[in-house]
């Protein structure tokens, strides 16, 4: 059933025939000749058109109406078709309908629009028609901002490097990255002797182990004694162990009676005749009174020196039961002339070699012994002060306090020995020097260096520097290490 209110056509000729006709016809045109209507073409000649007319009146306002003229008859003139009125204005923000308002009804007044004027598409697309909108300067705000972001950047990464340089350590051990402070069971391998004085604890009988190469760090022995065995008695003695124990393998060691070696001695790297009497006492089982008195005469052992200092080599003795001061006394000279002979240190010269390599000895580690002798041979060449820490604190007798630097009334004693005071090398050596310092004094490195200063106790780290501005920074990197291992004794 069909809707009453549905009055669609029935077919597409009921449709156009139902179409009404328009009140005025349009004029005909010819498609070839004229624009098609809405066009640009259209609407520049429109424009041109109404210039046109408005600098010169045209020949219907000059004559009146020539289109009666032009018919020549009775006939009622056809009124001319009005033109259309093309109002061109800038594109603003609230012309909404675009090119399409352009259009005009034969009267002049817009078609199916409320806004009286609109522009052409010539006007929309030319530049001086549009209003200009200030372009807004964002490039140099980013470029700032980002500037800023990096500085900000920079100066955290610096500081977080900077902590982690101070305090690696200490990071390292809370973070767990470290590597192990203990060597691993079942690498253990060739010989080390540990000498251990009577009343000596845990912590000294640590450091030893660490420098006789047995445990892998300085605290690892102490921290293991602490957490299993804090009340362990030590007994004095020289003990037959291993490089590169545990500190579980080393306790065992230390408490087995068999590896206490009898009538034995070892004489450190470094130490002096005072240190080293009460060891051999302890070792031999010589009193230390004989021990004192035979090291009074240097010249019994064919000596030509003030005293004995340096001339008690650095080794591991072993001695006969029965042997005497004397005998202990001269087998330690004798191997110190061998070491100078291999060295090849002229008869007349090993005093002076001997004194540098004691220097040596107290002052770095192994491996940069030729580079600190040749730090003294530059500064005695060049005419300067050695200032070196060790010859104050020997002749202040500090030497064996523990410390890296000269306190302050050892540094301005005035004694033979203190090079802080004196010019030249001090008045003996000042330590028991072994094969390789005595071969360094005798062999220094070339380099121009004037200046050195360990920044790292912990592995004897040493920075060499030629002039004074450098050596100051290794003097901070020195003080930082300190200050991030209070702990250690040495700073």
């Amino acid at each position: 059933m069909s809707d009453p209110h549905d009055r669609r056509p029935d077919s597409l000729g009921d449709f156009f025939d139902n179409v009404p006709t328009a009140a005025t016809p349009l004029p005909e045109r010819d498609a070839r000749d004229e624009p098609a209507p809405g066009s640009r073409r259209a609407l520049r000649e429109a424009a041109a058109r109404d210039a046109t007319e408005r600098d010169v009146p045209s020949a219907r306002t000059a004559s009146g109406d020539s289109a009666s003229r032009v018919t020549g008859d009775d006939t009622p003139p056809v009124p001319a078709e009005p033109e259309a009125t093309v109002s061109p204005r800038p594109v603003g923000r609230g012309d909404r309908q675009g090119s399409a308002d352009v259009a005009a009804t034969p009267s002049g007044a817009p078609m199916a629009h409320d806004e009286p004027d609109h522009q052409s598409l010539d006007s929309l697309f030319a530049p001086e028609a549009a209003t200009h909108v200030p372009r807004k300067r964002r490039g140099r705000g980013c470029l700032i901002a980002l500037i800023v972001l990096l500085v900000i950047g920079g100066v955290i990464a610096g500081a977080g490097v900077w902590v982690y340089n101070t305090y690696q350590t200490q990071i390292d051990d809370i973070m767990g990255w470290g590597e192990p402070k203990d060597y691993e069971s079942g690498i253990a391998t060739g010989e080390a002797f540990v000498t251990i004085k009577k009343g000596d604890t845990g912590a000294p009988v640590s450091t030893a182990l660490f420098q006789a190469k047995v445990t892998k760090t300085d605290r690892v022995f102490y921290d293991y004694l602490i957490e299993n065995d804090p009340n362990v008695t030590f007994y004095p003695g020289v003990y037959k162990l291993q490089q590169k124990m545990t500190a579980s393998a080393a306790l065992k060691a230390l408490s087995n009676p068999e590896n206490r070696m009898a009538n034995t001695v070892r004489i450190a790297e470094g130490s002096t005749v005072a240190s080293s009497l009460p060891r051999i006492a302890e070792g031999v089982g010589i009193p230390i009174e004989d021990l004192q008195a035979a090291v009074q005469d240097p010249g019994a052992y064919g000596v030509s020196a003030e005293n004995l200092e340096g001339w008690l080599f650095p080794a591991i003795y072993t001695f006969d039961p029965g042997s005497s001061a004397q005998d202990v006394i001269a087998a330690m000279v004798d191997r110190t002339r061998e070491s100078l002979a291999k060295a090849g240190v002229p008869a007349d010269d090993v005093q002076r070699v001997l004194t540098i390599a004691s220097i040596i000895e107290r002052e770095a580690r192994t491996a940069d012994f030729p580079k600190v002798s040749r730090v003294i041979a530059n500064r005695v060449a060049d005419g300067m002060m050695l200032q070196m820490d060790s010859t104050a604190q020997y002749g202040y007798g500090e030497l064996h306090a523990g410390k890296a630097s000269t306190s302050e009334a050892a540094q301005h004693d005035d004694n033979p020995w203190n090079t802080y005071v004196i010019t030249g090398l001090p008045k003996t050596p000042i330590a028991n020097a072994g094969d390789a310092a005595i071969d360094a004094a005798m062999h220094p490195v070339d380099g121009p260096w004037l200046y050195f200063v360990t920044v790292d106790f912990s592995t004897g780290e040493t920075q060499f520097s030629e002039t004074y501005e450098e050596h100051q920074q290794g003097i901070k990197k020195m003080r930082a290490w300190c200050s991030a291992n209070t702990d250690y004794k040495g700073c």
